[in-house]
């Protein structure tokens, strides 16, 4: 009741806020509903970049990149306008490629396609509290391995984004790489470092290319296989040092010795 009058006493622009907030940081099913619409669309988009690389630019195509870019943009302009630190996330990297997506997906009004730096997209992509936290309380599966889930994401995102950016910026002139597939084959031979010759990046840039290839995607890859390997570890954190992961059937934090009650979600071993 006092809920309902503190949203009744506030202004036009107030309660629209009010209800902007309660759609991306709310625990209302409607909320979490409105979320995971986001995280769906996102998918999507991934789906739309990969399946337009095969093909020619068409007028359909560039139509559906605005559509995306104003859909995106409404969603930029909503966080920023219910953001409590709109400084903070003005400096935030991810601001910054999220505009840059933005602006490549709308590019077409311009008579522009500047295609590659829609990928940035996807550096969004499970990097909301809201969401990860609704991921732990709706999937067991996701609570149980949320380690390997959030590697393979972060592997999978640096993969697609690398991979777009070399098509993006080598199809035109690159005899080895005519689409998306051919970009992947030299990011995964170059970040495994197989090296097969077939394709090769030409100039000082590539050589850059390639090298970052090998660093970051080396180094992610090293922390998926180790999520993988470790033992299996639960969150829970420890009430005495904080310590946040312990073994599923721990009784006594590691760090501290003290007694813990790690609840049981019924998942067994």
């Amino acid at each position: 009741m006092r809920r309902r009058e503190f949203i009744a006493g506030l202004g036009g622009v107030e309660r629209f806020q009010h209800r902007l907030r309660d759609l991306y940081e709310g625990h209302a099913p409607e909320s979490c509903q409105f979320r995971y619409g986001l995280l769906i669309l996102d998918l999507t988009t991934l789906a739309f970049i990969v399946a337009t690389s095969f093909a020619p630019r068409h007028r359909l195509i560039e139509v559906l990149d605005v559509v995306f870019g104003l859909i995106f943009l409404a969603d930029f302009c909503a966080r920023f306008f219910i953001s409590r630190h709109r400084l903070r996330d003005l400096l935030n990297p991810l601001t910054w490629a999220d505009a840059a997506a933005i602006a490549s997906f709308l590019a077409p009004l311009a008579g522009e396609a500047a295609g590659f730096l829609r990928i940035l997209r996807t550096l969004r992509l499970l990097r909301s509290y809201q969401l990860l936290a609704r991921l732990r309380a709706d999937f067991k599966t996701f609570r149980r391995h949320e380690d390997i889930i959030i590697a393979c994401a972060n592997f999978a995102v640096f993969l697609f984004v690398t991979t777009g950016f070399i098509y993006e910026t080598q199809h035109a002139h690159n005899p080895g790489i005519h689409n998306y597939v051919d970009a992947l084959y030299f990011t995964v031979a170059a970040l495994t470092t197989t090296g097969f010759g077939d394709i090769t990046l030409p100039g000082t840039l590539g050589r850059l290319i390639s090298i970052i290839i090998m660093i970051f995607g080396v180094t992610l890859f090293f922390g998926l296989a180790r999520a993988v390997l470790v033992p299996d570890k639960v969150r829970f954190r420890c009430p005495k040092c904080a310590l946040l992961r312990h073994d599923r059937d721990a009784v006594h934090c590691k760090a501290c010795g003290e007694v813990l009650n790690i609840p049981d979600d019924g998942l067994g071993n």
